[in-house]
């Protein structure tokens, strides 16, 4: 992938992290436990089973989809995995919103640079 697609994704991340009250649930287990190359099994440890596994759309993997509830309020929370199963990314907003960040991320014209290139991992 190229870096400003990287820059663009990273970026859209903590903009959807600042919008929300993840501050609210950084002490949630799934939060502050979960790191990058956990397996799925250690994750499903940690938070119990997801409310739904994904497949991943740009980048082979899979995603699981959680949500927070507190004070009446539902707050997303995914833990996406790579190819080989491992934790590569966790953010507070669902599985086919991470998806389509990607995607839109990789559209040409999305201002990430480059003439085409043969992408990568991440």
């Amino acid at each position: 992938m190229h870096t400003p697609s990287v820059l663009i994704i990273v970026l859209l991340s903590v903009l959807v992290g600042c919008t929300s009250d993840s501050h609210v649930y950084r002490r949630q287990p799934l939060v502050a436990k979960v790191e990058t190359g956990m397996t799925q099994e250690q994750v499903r440890q940690i938070g119990g089973d997801p409310l739904t596994i994904s497949p991943r759309t740009v980048e082979p993997g899979s995603c699981f989809d959680y949500v927070f509830i507190q004070g009446g309020r539902r707050q997303p929370f995914n833990v996406s995995f790579d190819g080989a199963g491992k934790v590569d990314h966790t953010s507070f907003i669902t599985c086919a919103e991470w998806s389509h960040a990607q995607q839109k991320a990789r559209a040409p014209g999305s201002g990430s640079g480059g003439m085409g290139g043969m992408g990568g991992g991440y």
